[in-house]
């Protein structure tokens, strides 16, 4: 029964309607391709679909949910990590185009003596969280902002951190945590 002539309250079958090649939210053929990422210092050799994004690679085949889905649109920041040193929201991010390249997320942010990093430290002492799910995507955040040499007054923090949302309004001990450890004095 097609679309056209479906008669009201009728469910499509599965399969129904779809272009050849999908059939009950599959593509015929899909191939799995690989990928070598280096995560937090450990190199990782895996097939992945291609359609994967870089924080369904993180979280389910690597099992680092410190990186948290929020939206799964980029919209929130929740997903932030960095790549080579550049923060990306890793919802967006397909796997495949970051092969061979060096990923950091919020579990390689610590020591090896298992410390806090010095920003985790200052968003505590700082009440940079409430109810958390934030964190990572903001320390992340803020770890590339310092080190992207904008944390030199509290205008610039809050710009260059404008893409991670905190649902709670945690954003004054966010930008005073911030502002600590790039060793700068903010009004």
């Amino acid at each position: 029964m097609s679309d056209s002539v479906r008669s009201e309250g009728s469910q499509p079958q599965p399969g129904e309607g779809a272009p050849a090649g999908l059939q009950a939210g599959t593509i015929s053929g899909s191939t799995h391709i690989p990928l070598r990422l280096t995560v937090n210092g450990t190199l990782h050799s895996l097939d992945i679909d291609p359609r994967e994004s870089l924080l369904d690679v993180l979280r389910e085949r690597l099992d680092l949910t410190g990186t948290k889905k929020g939206c799964n649109q980029g919209a929130c920041g929740a997903c932030t990590v960095l790549v080579d040193g550049r923060r990306i929201n890793s919802c967006l991010a397909l796997a495949a185009m970051y092969n061979d390249t060096h990923v950091s997320t919020i579990e390689g942010q610590g020591p090896a003596d298992g410390d806090l990093h010095p920003l985790q430290a200052a968003f505590i002492a700082h009440d940079g969280f409430q109810c958390g799910f934030c964190t990572a995507g903001q320390i992340m955040s803020g770890v590339a902002c310092i080190d992207e040499g904008h944390a030199t007054s509290a205008g610039e923090v809050r710009f260059w951190m404008s893409g991670n949302i905190c649902r709670c309004g945690a954003y004054p001990g966010i930008v005073a945590a911030v502002a600590e450890v790039g060793g700068r004095k903010l009004p």
